[in-house]
């Protein structure tokens, strides 16, 4: 059986084949993610997807590729920003999906730019990340407690500036300090108002013993997973980079649909 979306034949087995000179990677794509694994199943039939690199390699973190600039990118060229020209929805579907290592998730813009999330038309990154203690992956929730009052201070900052603008003008300092200590207030009563962040018992396990990056998770799209061809993703990631994180000796790829 195969669908078409826009013209293209789509395999119903979700595989596909990541080529490249360091070994290859097979990819099943996620049916909970019809979005994301319909638009990487068409880039892939169109050829989207050759000759481009993996342009940014980070060590016990990820790497990403799919930008289309880096097809013919010269040695030194800043690369990240090329895509096809759209976005695509969220589909995060955490806890059921989350950032073990060998997971495909699309990359996308920050929060600021980006509140919905969503997700680069093309751009990707594949996790390789790394084992963690149970003390690191508490670190890791706490740090994500602290940026939920974050968001929630910027949040309602704006209502606020006016006030602290005339504050500060005045140079009163008792004023100053009172101001702040209503604003830090209200945002630790908002933010306990929100869920708490826990890594799930199993999820923990599975970031103790297999590994991955669990601060991104609930966060970005993570839409497939390598189901042969881990040890590609450690060979990449042990590349020569630059200050860029882009390896020294470009290391390209080509996508297929799985025979």
């Amino acid at each position: 059986m195969v669908l078409v979306l826009a013209g293209c034949q789509l395999s119903d087995k979700n595989l596909v084949v990541v080529h490249t000179e360091m070994g290859d990677m097979k990819i099943k794509l996620y049916d909970e993610t019809p979005g994301h694994r319909d638009n990487f199943l068409k880039l892939t039939q169109e050829g989207y997807f050759d000759s481009l690199m993996f342009h940014r390699v980070i060590k016990e973190f990820m790497i990403q590729g799919g930008d289309p600039d880096s097809k013919t990118a010269k040695p030194g060229d800043m690369l990240g920003m090329g895509g096809p020209g759209y976005t695509l929805p969220a589909e995060i579907d955490y806890p059921h999906y989350f950032h073990k290592k060998g997971v495909i998730a699309a990359a996308r813009e920050g929060d600021q730019v980006n509140p919905e999330k969503k997700s680069s038309g093309s751009q990707f990154y594949i996790v390789q990340g790394k084992k963690y203690t149970d003390e690191e992956l508490d670190q890791i929730e706490a740090k994500m407690n602290d940026m939920t009052k974050q968001q929630v201070f910027y949040a309602m900052l704006p209502e606020y500036q006016d006030t602290l603008r005339a504050v500060q003008q005045s140079g009163d300092k008792n004023a100053m300090m009172a101001l702040q200590q209503t604003i830090m207030a209200r945002v630790e009563k908002e933010a306990a108002d929100k869920p708490k962040y826990e890594i799930p018992a199993d999820l923990r396990e599975v970031y103790k013993t297999e590994g991955g990056v669990p601060f991104l998770d609930s966060n970005y799209t993570v839409f497939g997973e390598v189901v042969e061809g881990l040890d590609v993703i450690d060979k990449i990631a042990d590349v020569e980079i630059d200050k860029n994180n882009r390896p020294v000796t470009d290391v390209r790829m080509k996508i297929e649909l799985a025979k």
